[in-house]
């Protein structure tokens, strides 16, 4: 929804409005989006008519009017008023950096992972998933997926739920285990060692 130099102004408090033309809305006020330079938030979404646009309001939107009505002119759809706030850094950064847990700690995340797996209609696969991901840092999605008969869709999916406990990042292309899922990994084969194995 952003780009880089969008993102900087939010980020800075330049900018905390945004105007786009949807068929319908795409956020709601309360809502929230994390993004490269951080977590955004949606303060107010609105529809409004393109003609009660202030210079003011564009400006706040970090753009002149002529710009943004150029902008908006080039969708069909409602043009929607869309409050931003910066709420400050992704906490999964900090969080995958984290990897100094303690016994409980790893027993909590293992308990996480061991619930998704529980509640998964093709059996368990998160240990599988963050074996793969360290055998093969970087590769497409789709490729790691087929090789154990996953479509890219499906794979990435589930590849998000772990990125979701900090346990991968993403990388321009396939991703890599994190510190925290380096550890976590390392204990549950500590604990489970002949368990799956690794595959590649």
């Amino acid at each position: 929804m952003f780009s880089n130099l969008d993102l900087e102004r939010i980020a800075a408090g330049e900018v905390d409005l945004a105007f786009r033309v949807w068929r319908r809305p795409m956020h709601t006020p309360g809502g929230r989006q994390r993004t490269r330079a951080g977590v955004v938030g949606f303060t107010a979404v609105e529809p409004v008519d393109p003609a009660d646009i202030t210079r003011e309001e564009a400006a706040r939107a970090g753009r002149t009017l002529s710009e943004l009505e150029a902008f908006l002119a080039r969708k069909d759809g409602t043009v929607y008023r869309i409050g931003l706030q910066f709420l400050g850094p992704d906490e999964r950064v900090a969080l995958r950096e984290r990897d100094q847990l303690t016994s409980s700690e790893l027993g909590e995340v293992a308990e996480q992972l061991a619930a998704v797996d529980r509640r998964s209609s093709r059996g368990p696969w998160t240990r599988q998933f963050l074996e793969l991901i360290e055998g093969r840092p970087a590769e497409l999605a789709e490729t790691i997926g087929a090789s154990i008969g996953w479509e890219r869709a499906p794979f990435k999916a589930n590849v998000r739920r772990l990125k979701e406990l900090g346990l991968t990042e993403s990388l321009p292309t396939g991703y890599r285990l994190s510190p925290r899922g380096m550890a976590v990994l390392a204990s549950l084969r500590r604990h489970t060692p002949g368990r799956g194995g690794r595959r590649s």
